[in-house]
């Protein structure tokens, strides 16, 4: 079998025996793949820091075809996530790890998702001083990864029967639907949240690839309801809420039930 060299994002590590990793990584030109890593914490090992989480490394994966974990030979270390001052970035670095998990199937490869993903860790890394820019650039994160593997929310139409949206105060937004909802397609409906104006604006910059989300600013009441929809909205699409907050815990608005 041949041996494939590719750029990866180790998003999980689970130890196996004493010396050895069963190890998700997240590879651009692979997708996510789970591989074991054997001899890893030797102290002589091919891998020498590069499957610390959230890194980014060179990786020499033996591809199995039986359904059987693919042997991982090598990884050289290209970049590490480093600590900084702020909890709410390396949260933000896990929940990326998450999300990439959560949201891509095995060995379906996506390499958009990958230097999205990518660019995001490095942003949080080594994080300090003013935490108010983490808002947009997870919530940028995260909708980038719905839109790629094809869940991104309909935000400038009714999401079920696609016609215009009257210019309100407020928006209702169907979780089940996915997008937001005009009057008519409104009512009965449940699972739906009242988004304000000033969110749904944000929302539509922050979806959108062309904007980078340092270019989005998030006052504090908007960053919450902006936080409290995505937060419900990945939590209806994967089924259970995520292990992982996207901010420490503390008072802040939620999305009003419409």
């Amino acid at each position: 079998m041949a041996v494939d060299k590719t750029r990866a994002i180790v998003i999980r590590t689970t130890p196996f025996g004493e010396t050895s990793s069963v190890v998700t990584i997240y590879c651009r030109d692979f997708g996510k793949l789970r591989a074991l890593a054997k001899g890893a914490w030797r102290p002589k090992s091919g891998f020498d820091g590069g499957l610390d989480l959230l890194s980014t490394s060179q990786v020499l994966v033996l591809r199995k075809s039986s359904g059987a974990l693919d042997l991982l030979t090598e990884a050289a270390l290209e970049s590490r996530f480093r600590v900084g001052s702020s909890l709410t970035a390396v949260l933000g670095g896990l929940r990326v790890a998450e999300l990439l998990d959560a949201l891509s199937a095995d060995a379906d490869p996506q390499p958009e998702l990958f230097d999205v993903a990518h660019a995001t860790i490095r942003r949080l890394s080594g994080w300090s001083g003013d935490e108010s820019p983490l808002s947009a650039l997870m919530v940028g994160f995260e909708l980038a990864a719905l839109r790629i593997t094809g869940h991104g929310p309909v935000l400038s139409r009714c999401a079920e029967c696609h016609g215009r949206l009257a210019d309100a105060p407020r928006t209702a937004f169907g979780m089940l639907d996915g997008g937001t909802l005009c009057l008519r397609c409104r009512a009965g409906r449940r699972g739906v949240v009242s988004v304000s104006a000033s969110a749904l604006a944000a929302l539509r910059l922050l979806a959108d690839h062309r904007v980078a989300p340092d270019d989005v600013n998030l006052p504090p009441a908007e960053a919450g309801e902006v936080r409290g929809i995505m937060t419900t909205l990945l939590s209806h699409l994967l089924g259970r809420p995520l292990r992982v907050p996207a901010t420490l815990p503390r008072a802040g608005r939620r999305a009003r039930r419409s």
